[in-house]
């Protein structure tokens, strides 16, 4: 027996060095102190939701390191985030100054990419991408328009042939920078829709339907003919809904896109070199898309675990450098070269 075992472990230790041998290479880095492997935790903005699970896979891909993102609206992340219970907050929509006070330990919030704000509809047989004001917008969503072949609507649209189809309005359910950024635009261009709405991330909406996240409005206004609602780009062009070209703070129609959105966040960069939580909507520009907005992460600045706070820096540096080449092919706004440099200084304070 002992000659036979001698053979067996000698066996065994050539299959150790063969397996070692072919096993894929990490990065460093990528354990804690226990030597399990690290795991990055997220939660929080839908509209951001398509890009960072792309960014998740991709930097999984090159580092072996998971980074895990639940999609729960911008409201959620920044709960979870303010909880202590995941490792980054993901919303379309800053902290405020009030809101930072009730939190208990110090962190910074970084724009990593922006996107628009597409208004989606569901009209049979029509494809096209209307025209909608400034006014006319808002007067839908205050229920004020109620069909669609309404003579201002129909104005817009001459060559369109509208249906007597009553408009049903789909918002938002949830806390979202999503509604966030839309109800900036409309306090931003109507009077009637600040005193009587106002901005938010959760708002009375005077009429309509609501849906979970950027996938449920998504799905309800499919669903529903007639309908109308605001979704990230991604998700109108995924599922095939044709969106409106927008009245523009130069008075031209545009659709939103990866241009429209450039030129309108590139207006405010000088906004975000004086306060980083500075809205992009209806910023100056004859192409600009007034409908944009950037979504921020939220990351302490003193987190215990420095090992993962290590990784979190490497995965958000990624994000910002490589990161953004991704962001066009998904349908968002790469930030311009000024921000990415303010976002890695922002950065810089995670310790």
């Amino acid at each position: 027996m002992f000659p036979n075992s001698r053979l067996l472990l000698a066996v065994i230790a050539v299959s150790v060095v063969i397996i070692a041998g072919c096993a894929p290479k990490k990065s460093p880095n990528t354990t804690g102190a226990t030597g399990a492997k690290v795991q990055i935790t997220g939660a929080g903005s839908t509209f951001v939701y398509p890009l960072m699970s792309r960014w998740s896979a991709e930097y999984e891909k090159n580092s072996g390191v998971q980074v895990n993102y639940q999609s729960i609206g911008s409201g959620g992340g920044i709960q979870q985030f303010k909880e202590g219970t995941i490792d980054f907050g993901a919303t379309d929509v800053a902290v405020s100054l009030e809101e930072e006070k009730t939190f208990t330990r110090p962190f910074v919030q970084i724009p990593v990419v922006a996107g628009t704000v597409a208004v989606v509809y569901n009209l049979p047989g029509i494809t096209t991408n209307l025209k909608l004001t400034p006014s006319v917008l808002a007067d839908i969503f205050l229920g004020k328009i109620k069909k669609w072949n309404d003579v201002r609507i129909a104005q817009l649209n001459p060559d369109v042939k509208l249906p007597d189809m009553d408009i049903v309005v789909v918002h938002r359910s949830d806390g979202s920078g999503t509604t966030y950024i839309f109800t900036d635009y409309l306090s931003t261009v109507s009077s009637e829709w600040e005193q009587k709405i106002g901005r938010g991330k959760s708002v009375s909406w005077p009429t309509g339907v609501g849906g979970k996240g950027n996938e449920g409005v998504t799905g309800q206004v499919k669903q529903l003919p007639g309908a109308i609602g605001y979704v990230e780009l991604s998700y109108a062009r995924h599922n095939n809904l044709p969106f409106a070209a927008i009245q523009n703070a130069s008075g031209n129609f545009v659709l939103p896109s990866e241009e429209t959105g450039m030129e309108a966040t590139a207006a405010a960069v000088e906004r975000l070199k004086q306060d980083i939580r500075s809205s992009a909507v209806n910023m100056p520009g004859e192409n600009s898309y007034p409908i944009t907005g950037f979504v921020y992460v939220l990351l302490d600045t003193q987190p215990k675990d420095k090992t993962k706070a290590a990784e979190i820096k490497k995965f958000f540096e990624w994000v910002l450098k490589e990161g953004q080449k991704m962001a066009s092919e998904l349908d968002y706004v790469p930030l311009a070269s000024e921000v990415v440099e303010m976002s890695l200084q922002k950065l810089a304070e995670v310790q």
